[in-house]
């Protein structure tokens, strides 16, 4: 059957409740820092050595949306009903959102050390001690805006731009293609400084703290961010059905620099056993409402 995937803001109180307990369960029982280790596994930038699947790489997209998807999955099975929910930051983009509800993400990090102290997943409450990270903190931090050096949320022209690009990606399939979907959504440009970064990546530099870098995910707030990419794709993939939903279709050629870096269409994307092309269809798994 297939289920339906919420904004965040459409939730109800036991909705909200009932994600939350299911997210904090599996933290209980160490299922949470798995999906952590994972993904600062896959975080590889283009300025290293070896295949990129996560990230400034074709396969971003997919291979986020079936690494959301196992995570939903074990979600259900501390509670059948719970679904991820999305937050479209091009609307809630104010600290008066209810994402940012004491029943819900918590809010922002105090002044100082950036420690987020209400909400389930606030280190004082005993719940929710990062114990694998790529630094030493233990709580979880936000410097949402970034007062210090201000930063915005990405608007609805910004993903619009996005969205109007008829091509998935180019080469050379990393943070430098000028054009392609994917990348203006991961947003990678070639500007200096904060202009750098676009959509996907300026969200979470909007939020700061715990969703900088690979161990991102130790912030609940990673699925909602990455429920809305995914939902972007869904958005851009029924706005093109003419055009290829996967580039690049074959491997690149030996003496290409992105030889054996990315995945094409029908390669695997470890660790999982699945590939870009078996992935392009969710509608028989779940719809975003």
């Amino acid at each position: 059957m297939v289920y339906t995937r919420k904004n965040q803001r459409n939730l109800s109180s036991a909705e909200r409740r009932a994600f939350v307990s299911a997210v904090l369960e599996l933290k209980r029982t160490g299922v949470y820092d798995q999906f952590v280790r994972t993904h600062i596994a896959f975080y590889v930038s283009d300025g290293d050595a070896g295949l990129r699947v996560a990230h400034m790489a074709p396969s971003f997209l997919p291979w986020h949306r079936q690494f959301l998807l196992v995570f939903e999955q074990a979600l259900q099975r501390v509670n059948p009903r719970v679904t991820l929910p999305y937050w479209d930051w091009t609307q809630d983009n104010s600290p008066a959102s209810s994402l940012w509800a004491e029943d819900f993400m918590g809010g922002n990090g105090r002044r100082g050390d950036f420690q987020v102290m209400t909400g389930p997943f606030a280190y004082a409450r005993g719940q929710w001690e990062i114990s694998v990270n790529v630094t030493e903190g233990r709580f979880l931090a936000r410097d949402v805006g970034r007062p210090s050096r201000p930063i915005r949320l990405p608007t609805p022209a910004d993903v619009d731009r996005a969205l109007a690009d008829p091509v998935y990606d180019v080469a050379p399939w990393d943070s430098t293609s000028r054009t392609g979907f994917r990348n203006k959504i991961e947003g990678w440009t070639t500007a200096s400084g904060e202009a750098r970064f676009r959509n996907h990546n300026q969200v979470h530099r909007w939020v700061s703290g715990t969703m900088l870098g690979a161990a991102a995910v130790n912030d609940p707030l990673f699925w909602l961010h990455h429920a809305y990419v995914d939902s972007l794709w869904s958005r851009w993939q029924d706005a093109h059905p003419g055009s290829k939903r996967y580039l690049p279709e074959v491997p690149p050629p030996e003496g290409d620099p992105q030889h054996g870096r990315v995945a094409s269409l029908r390669e695997l994307m470890p660790p999982f056993d699945v590939t870009p092309a078996s992935v392009l269809d969710h509608s028989g798994i779940y719809r975003y409402a």
